[in-house]
């Protein structure tokens, strides 16, 4: 026999429960507060030494399966890339393993085993997180509706190697390459884009998105509002708009562009999209990509991926000394640890000089002697003079 008295949720203002669990069969009652509940629970058992305590014939709690299409069916604020994501990684991870076990009967040790394999198939861990967070959904979801008295993904930590990020940006050097090989490339057809994702930072998917209308040619300033993923047009990818500047050299080649599209439609009105493809829509993506890996190519540069232009970018700023506060934000994090994160191991041993300036303070203090040996002789010197 058991009865026990506990939050499901711990925290204050959280209701109090008290558990019960006899001969094989459990069942749970929400009371209110901890002193109430406790009254209810030293009740309880009386009740169950005499026997008078009844158990209701408990609902069989739903597959996770059938938690999942509920909780997925909830209004929820999200973009409709990671509802996407969501339904992607529960059909092709999740459900296979867990979807017809009843939500209740799944264990904290399968969690474990589960991700501890995926990891070991050499799943990144990043992935895995990706594929854990509609798990903690689904589970939350289940914790509310009482269909468990926990939740067993609550602190389970995984173990694992951290790894760099795969980032490989271009030197400066290189730019300059990369840009003169997109001028000659389909007689520059593609260098406004790159040159946008050299100078501004921006997402792939916010470049394909751009439209005139978002552009400031007076002040040099684009408002980034969407993006696109996967043939989506969304909002940003943390749901926020944001203005990154343009560079003198930047808006000369859009407003070029802007001049040849108006005469391209005879003198009509400017298309929506700042890129436009062959048929008058949206840049594809295969096609910046294509073009980018033959550019590299005619430059005897290295292949990079497109997303590495924002690194690039970056990086670049960083090195030259820029303030990572402004760098955060035109790259459009939700956060400036996002960036130290990212580009952190970058930058140290760079601002030496920025460091010694701080000698200016106490320009009088002596340097140590190199030589610690040495340096306790000296102080030995000048305590007995």
């Amino acid at each position: 026999m058991g009865v026990r008295v506990r939050q499901k949720v711990k925290g204050k203002g959280n209701p109090w429960w008290v558990f019960i669990s006899h001969n094989g069969k459990r069942t749970s009652r929400k009371v209110g507060d901890k002193k109430s509940a406790e009254a209810v629970a030293s009740t309880i058992r009386a009740k169950l030494q005499l026997g008078e305590f009844g158990f209701d014939d408990p609902k069989p709690a739903p597959t996770f399966k059938e938690q999942a299409k509920l909780w997925l069916s909830l209004p929820h604020d999200w973009k409709e890339s990671t509802r996407v994501n969501y339904l992607s990684n529960l059909n092709n991870h999740i459900l296979p393993v867990f979807g017809s076990t009843p939500v209740n009967e799944i264990k904290r040790k399968d969690f474990k085993l589960f991700f501890d394999k995926l990891l070991s198939e050499g799943v990144a861990p990043n992935t895995v997180a990706l594929i854990r967070a509609p798990i903690s959904g689904v589970l939350t979801h289940a914790l509310d509706s009482e269909q468990i008295e926990n939740n067993p993904l609550t602190g389970l930590k995984l173990i694992h190697k951290k790894t760099a990020l795969d980032i490989e940006p271009l030197s400066k050097e290189e730019v300059v390459l990369l840009l003169e090989s997109a001028q000659q490339h389909e007689n520059g057809a593609y260098y406004p884009p790159i040159l946008l994702a050299l100078r501004t930072g921006m997402r792939v998917g916010e470049i394909k998105a751009l439209k005139w209308k978002d552009l400031d040619f007076e002040n040099r300033l684009i408002e980034v509002k969407r993006s696109c993923r996967q043939g989506r047009v969304t909002k940003p990818k943390n749901g926020k708009g944001r203005k990154v500047d343009m560079s003198r050299q930047l808006a000369g080649v859009l407003r070029e562009l802007k001049h040849k599209q108006w005469k391209k439609h005879a003198g009509k009105e400017v298309p929506q999209w700042v890129f436009e493809n062959t048929r008058g829509g949206m840049l594809r993506h295969n096609g910046l990509r294509d073009a980018l890996l033959s550019c590299l190519n005619k430059a005897g540069l290295r292949n990079i991926r497109i997303h590495d232009l924002r690194h690039t970018y970056a990086t670049i700023r960083l090195l030259s000394g820029h303030n990572i506060g402004d760098v955060s934000y035109q790259l459009g994090h939700s956060s400036i640890k996002i960036t130290y994160d990212t580009y952190g191991h970058w930058l140290p041993g760079k601002f030496k000089s920025e460091v010694d300036e701080l000698d200016n303070l106490h320009p009088t203090a002596p340097y140590p002697h190199p030589n610690p040996d040495i340096s306790k002789n000296v102080m030995l010197i000048q305590q007995l003079s």
